[in-house]
């Protein structure tokens, strides 16, 4: 078992997590026709919008509330309600989701009840399904965004079980915010396969796929609809993958009866036979071809690979589920985990994590760890690439953001041909830093190896 530590700098030098509304926003992204719409300052949305079209390269509808100085003070509910009435005039959205920062929770506004109010009293939002997370940025990180904002959608929107509704061949897929368009995208075929029809929240494969429309589209294009969302009490059953998406699957249970399951990770062989045979048994079916193919072609990957893989010594810093997911694929493949630096201890998860200690800090520490452990390999996400520079140790990007590299939203490393193809890309990064011997690295050796001969000559003489 793995021991917590809580770093207690002053300071985070090279911070590694991502707030918590930028996390929310990114769910909401994940919902058709939707508009993010963050109450804070201008500065507040700035910083994530800037990040969120790195990463996906895409246009992104965040909007904010524009809080300044005299708002601070007086309050900031007209704000809202004038932001609200903006978005709708002029966006024409089926949905905005809202995102507190720490300037509005430190100030310990009622902002739920602002809200309420501005929707009795204004006509105008009738036709707009609006919802709230509260994601202050000294609470939690990326993650616990994520799983508020899904929370909140399925609170508001989700409507309870209608018993003479006959259930649907459906499933719910809760995916966690270190899934990307590919990642879904391979969960969702191989739901169908099943003969299943998944319905995904939030989906970004639909809305940050690099999908380009023929005319200008004001908010989210793609996504689950506001339709299937309030259906999801139809489905047989609900899997979430990641811990922090137990308190929206146990939400989604209580209010429509459908029954969930947690998958911790979708990386590595056995999280891939979890997730097959969990549809095997909602759905009453066997494993079609497709998919024994892929497992036969993820262990031919493993056999591989192992080689490269086997006593490599792998320094690790992510939010906690990813963190969890990557250092079990690591420690399967005979790696071993000598730094791992999560961005919150918010999951129970980490104590699991295969290393003597995980440390709740930044990238400094990832740096400072790495080097001191003689890491040969660097996990983290794209501001990881300067202590990767400075310590001469390769980088394997992962999680948000990833701005230094196309293709990041497309990249699959769950499931057999997600993990098969995440093998090789590590297994390249080492083959690209090993050094090919030539006759001249030998040339040290070969005065004793004519000593050597010399020797037993004399010995056989004798």
């Amino acid at each position: 078992m793995a021991e917590i530590i809580h770093s207690h700098k002053s300071l985070a030098t090279n911070p590694l997590k991502s707030s918590t509304p930028l996390g929310a926003s990114l769910a909401y992204l994940g919902v058709a026709g939707s508009v993010p719409l963050l109450h804070g300052s201008q500065g507040c949305t700035s910083f994530a919008l800037v990040l969120t079209v790195r990463h996906t390269k895409e246009a992104i509808p965040m909007q904010t509330t524009a809080i300044d100085e005299i708002a601070t003070i007086m309050g900031g509910s007209e704000n809202l309600e004038e932001a609200l009435i903006n978005l709708t005039k002029r966006m024409k959205p089926r949905f905005i989701g809202i995102a507190t920062t720490a300037l509005m929770e430190t100030r310990g506004e009622d902002i739920v009840g602002d809200l309420k109010l501005i929707l009795e009293r204004r006509p105008e939002l009738r036709d707009v399904r609006v919802v709230l997370a509260r994601t202050p940025d000294f609470a939690g990180a990326l993650e616990d965004g994520w799983s508020k904002a899904v929370t909140a959608i399925i609170d508001g929107i989700v409507e309870p079980r209608d018993s003479a509704v006959p259930l649907h061949q459906q499933i719910n897929i809760l995916p966690g915010v270190h899934q990307t368009a590919g990642d879904i995208e391979w969960m969702v075929e191989t739901a169908e396969s099943f003969g299943l029809t998944p319905v995904v929240l939030p989906d970004v494969s639909g809305s940050l796929d690099g999908t380009v429309p023929d005319h200008y589209i004001p908010t989210t294009f793609g996504g689950t609809t506001i339709e299937s969302i309030a259906h999801m009490s139809r489905a047989l059953h609900t899997v979430a993958i990641g811990e922090h998406m137990r308190a929206p699957a146990e939400l989604l249970d209580e209010k429509t009866g459908v029954r969930s399951t947690v998958l911790a990770s979708l990386t590595g062989l056995g999280p891939s036979d979890d997730f097959v045979a969990l549809l095997t048994k909602v759905s009453g079916r066997a494993a079609p071809p497709r998919l024994r193919r892929q497992r036969s072609q993820l262990i031919d990957a493993m056999l591989d690979g192992h080689f490269y893989f086997g006593g490599k010594r792998i320094a690790i810093a992510a939010d906690p589920d990813l963190l969890t997911g990557l250092a079990g694929f690591f420690a399967s493949m005979g790696a071993d985990i000598v730094t791992a630096v999560a961005s919150t201890a918010n999951s129970p998860l980490l104590s699991e994590v295969p290393t003597a200690r995980v440390v709740v800090g930044d990238l400094q520490d990832l740096e400072d760890s790495a080097a001191a452990a003689e890491a040969d390999l660097l996990v983290t996400h794209s501001h990881g690439r300067k202590a990767s520079e400075r310590l001469g140790i390769p980088l394997l990007r992962v999680g948000f953001p990833i701005f230094d590299r196309l293709g990041a939203m497309h990249r699959c490393t769950v499931g057999y041909r997600g993990t098969r193809n995440l093998i090789f890309e590590v297994a390249n990064i080492i083959l690209s830093g090993l050094h090919e011997h030539a006759p001249e690295d030998f040339s040290h050796a070969l005065p004793i190896v004519e000593e050597s001969r010399h020797a037993g000559a004399t010995t056989a003489t004798c």
